[in-house]
């Protein structure tokens, strides 16, 4: 299976549930290129709502200086360049933009042309027909007017969505490996592509009737490396996040999926590098003004997490076991790194052993792909309906 160790933590106690209301299809838009760094900015929507892209040449992890008051926006790129003098009219609820460079990062800044607030940001790895990073923030005007019809369809990812994106849940999917990683190897093939198979077979299927935002963290057969996987979910503030993989067996003859969520030991690494610490390779903060009231923090996040990720990992074997034989002891606990932050729900889902000739024939097939990713599907809205009956109580 091949996933490493280690996984990340998060942004602390409280994240905002409703997520953000965006746009139709990002048109084009005024842009300039930098030296290095911020390449352009791209704008979709109008003066209700605004999905902001800013393509890059390289990874970064955005730091909000300026989040809507007072109509600006203020983002810090830390580690990217940027030529003096970029600047260029907006659209929708965004007046006009600059960025300039300071204190060894991009700062970006945009004027608004009324209150809003940003609903979500997160980064995009490069994908097929995007070779580039994009930092993507949703912004949402704030005042009397912002109307809640949700009888105009967006345009997400090319998919026609039907309901508007505060109502959907956002579920990043993982598939294991990719490039220079191959993964565990079979008789016909390698773990990276049934899992980069298998997961744009469930986005599909999540994308059917515009429940979900769906995020991958790759779309084509590229290395995206463990801790950037981590950061697309929690960028993306991800309600679910599920990677999937083809387990190895020495024998050929261990065949059967199973579902792992996060072990006693990963949530103790976790509180042993994020606190106090800021050269791990995800920064925490949290709320608390000593080292003893984050600890408790930290602790109370992980706890829920760590409740909700195992509610759904039985939900998921109780679906996924009617397309497909199950390990004995189906659900395990591990400290793989894609399980580790607190507060992303998080599963590892190995979906059979692409060691074994009748796993590996199912994992290549598309029909029995197809039937075993609806079920995943079907696992994800029970998991959700549940949260949605518990909260009405």
């Amino acid at each position: 299976m091949g996933v490493g160790w280690a996984r990340v933590v998060g942004r602390g106690l409280g994240r905002i549930a409703a997520l953000a209301a965006v746009v139709a299809c990002l048109g084009a838009a005024p842009w300039s290129r930098a030296a290095t760094g911020v390449m352009k900015i791209r704008f979709g929507g109008d003066q209700t709502q605004t999905r902001i892209v800013i393509d890059l040449d390289q990874s970064t992890h955005g730091r909000l200086l300026v989040g809507g008051q007072g109509g600006r926006i203020v983002l810090a790129l830390p580690g990217l360049d940027a030529s003096a003098g970029l600047d260029g009219e907006g659209r929708g609820l965004v007046r006009s933009w600059s960025v300039d460079r300071v204190a060894g990062a991009a700062r970006v800044e945009f004027g608004l042309t009324r209150g809003a607030v940003i609903k979500r940001r997160f980064l995009l790895a490069p994908s097929d027909g995007s070779p580039n990073y994009r930092y993507v923030l949703d912004i949402v005007g704030v005042g009397p007017a912002a109307p809640t019809s949700t009888a105009a369809l967006l345009k997400v990812n090319h998919v026609a969505d039907v309901l508007p994106i505060h109502a959907r849940k956002v579920v990043v999917i993982d598939a294991g490996h990719g490039g220079k990683d191959p993964g565990a190897s079979g008789a016909e093939g390698v773990e990276k592509d049934v899992t980069l198979a298998a997961a744009k077979a469930l986005k599909k299927r999540l994308e059917r009737d515009g429940r979900y935002v769906v995020v991958l963290t790759r779309t084509r057969d590229v290395f995206v490396p463990l801790e950037e996987r981590v950061r697309i979910a929690r960028n993306a503030e991800a309600d679910l996040f599920i990677s999937l993989h083809a387990d190895a067996g020495s024998d050929g003859e261990t065949r059967g999926a199973t579902v792992y969520t996060l072990s006693d030991k990963g949530s103790d690494r976790v509180a042993r590098n994020v606190i106090g610490k800021d050269n791990w390779f995800i920064n925490v903060s949290l709320p608390g003004h000593d080292r003893a009231v984050d600890q408790i923090l930290l602790d109370l996040t992980q706890r829920a997490t760590r409740n909700q990720s195992s509610a759904f990992a039985e939900t998921l074997i109780e679906h996924i076991s009617d397309e497909t034989p199950m390990l004995q002891h189906g659900h395990r606990d591990a400290g793989y790194m894609v399980l580790l932050a607190p507060d992303v729900p998080a599963v590892l889902l190995e979906m059979g052993f692409i060691t074994n000739q009748q796993d590996e024939a199912g994992l290549r097939s598309p029909v029995h792909r197809t039937r075993m990713m609806d079920s995943v599907g079907d696992a994800i809205d029970s998991y959700f309906n549940e949260q949605r009956r518990y909260a009405s109580r």
